[in-house]
């Protein structure tokens, strides 16, 4: 049996709720990743021209992370956690998987969108977890109990 942790980035809290769910119903640890600088509501406000978010995209930056004690290496399995941004994975994701070596693991995809699917990010993923196996998961948006997310969970 592997040892499982999700890993989730939530700008508001939504990608939360539903990584309590999927924690919840796979059994695995949890860990938040948080950049530096917390996002403020008109930081991620994309539509406005000159919004944080807006400004990282444009110039493909990568946000300094609060911390780097996901402790990776007791982990076979990560769930991956996320909002889609721009059509894929927000760049504190780069900055995640940059951070730590992901060689011989594999990486479960779990997004929440307003409308986007998450094809692109499978492959912006595959791009930063060198030596990883990534598979793509499930969107979160209609999942609304742990329960919902049992049989997904386990098959991983």
């Amino acid at each position: 049996m592997s040892k499982k942790l999700v890993a989730y980035f939530s700008a508001e809290g939504t990608t939360a709720r539903k990584a309590e769910m999927l924690k919840e119903a796979s059994g695995a640890d949890i860990y938040e990743i948080e950049p530096e600088k917390p996002y403020s509501q008109e930081d991620i406000n994309w539509r406005k021209p000159l919004s944080r978010c807006n400004r990282e995209w444009i110039k493909k930056a990568k946000p300094a992370l609060a911390d780097t004690a996901a402790n990776i290496s007791e982990y076979d399995t990560i769930f991956l956690a996320f909002p889609i941004w721009y059509f894929t994975a927000p760049l504190i994701i780069r900055s995640f998987l940059d951070a730590y070596d992901f060689s011989g693991k594999k990486i479960v995809i779990f997004a929440t969108s307003g409308g986007s699917d998450f094809s692109k990010a499978v492959a912006f993923i595959k791009d930063y977890a060198k030596g990883a196996e990534v598979v793509e998961g499930i969107m979160l948006n209609d999942i609304n109990t742990a329960d919902e997310l049992k049989e997904i969970a386990n098959m991983f």
